[in-house]
């Protein structure tokens, strides 16, 4: 299938595909607000290839987010990788960089969100100066699904995103950047239909690369 020039579908099989979802797309549309989403995309390039069956998005990033989305073909098959989520059998890396260096290399978040508990795990891969102040790449795997789980957690460890707009204020943190520096960079789960293992990468986008080649290490 093709979406899009700057939308590439990482996999595609009979049951589900995979997609490389760009910074600045929202995953489905937000009520009232008239900005295209990747599911219209998606259903608009299914209405061209004339095929029978529709993309359902079987989780969601944030528009700021880039990287690997799942959508399943169908209703029903949604309802079956859906399941894979609310059972936590699907999991999920994302590269984020951080303001500031971390005490500890790795560590895990526990702190409850919306009442609900929410768990995430983070490694430190290396502290990184960027015009003078430090911010430290950091990989993430979030054991929970909370909406904004990610940010939240560090933004709570006095950590927050490099490129936050929404939880912290960017002219309080000397790293700054236009846009929201979090990626989803892998998705491992097993394939309810044939039992195999199945793993998606997708690598830095060019603005996070570009910003990280701009850096020096510490």
């Amino acid at each position: 299938m093709f979406v899009g020039k700057n939308i590439p579908i990482v996999y595609e099989d009979e049951n589900f595909l995979v997609v490389n979802k760009p910074a600045g797309l929202l995953t489905i549309p937000a009520p009232g607000k008239s900005s295209s989403a990747l599911t219209e995309m998606l259903h608009a390039a299914c209405l061209r290839e004339e095929v029978s069956w529709r993309p359902h998005p079987c989780h969601r990033l944030d528009g700021e987010t880039s990287g690997l989305i799942l959508f399943a073909k169908g209703k029903s098959k949604q309802k079956i990788v859906m399941e894979l989520f609310r059972l936590r059998q699907v999991h999920k890396t994302y590269i984020a960089f951080v303001q500031g260096g971390l005490q500890k290399k790795e560590g895990v978040f526990t702190r409850s969100l919306e009442g609900q508990p929410a768990r995430t795990l983070y490694s430190v891969i290396e502290q990184r100066e960027a015009g003078g102040a430090l911010f430290s790449v950091v990989e993430v795997n979030p054991e929970t699904g909370r909406k904004n789980q990610i940010r939240l957690h560090f933004k709570a460890a006095s950590h927050p995103l490099v490129g936050e707009t929404r939880f912290a204020f960017r002219k309080d943190f000397p790293v700054s950047v236009r846009r929201l520096m979090l990626h989803a960079a892998r998705l491992e789960f097993c394939d309810p239909w044939t039992g195999e293992t199945r793993e998606f990468k997708a690598e830095l986008p060019a603005d996070m690369q570009v910003f990280l080649d701009k850096s020096i290490i510490v």
